[in-house]
């Protein structure tokens, strides 16, 4: 394939990605995350570590 064909093909699927917007399912990514906290917390719950809080000054590390 000459280098002509091969960026217009190139220049193809750029284009097509760049204006690709499937549909977003929150649900999925709200499931998805709220599993990827659980799991975290019970990472620590293993090891009696408890987990950070937006609420832990930290200040109190410095």
């Amino acid at each position: 394939m000459g280098r002509g064909r091969q960026k217009a093909k190139q220049t193809k699927v750029a284009r097509k990605l760049k204006y690709f917007s499937p549909e977003t399912d929150y649900a999925a990514l709200e499931r998805e995350l709220i599993a990827a906290r659980q799991k975290q917390n019970a990472d620590y719950d293993e090891y009696d570590i408890p987990p950070a809080t937006d609420e832990d000054d930290w200040r109190d590390y410095h």
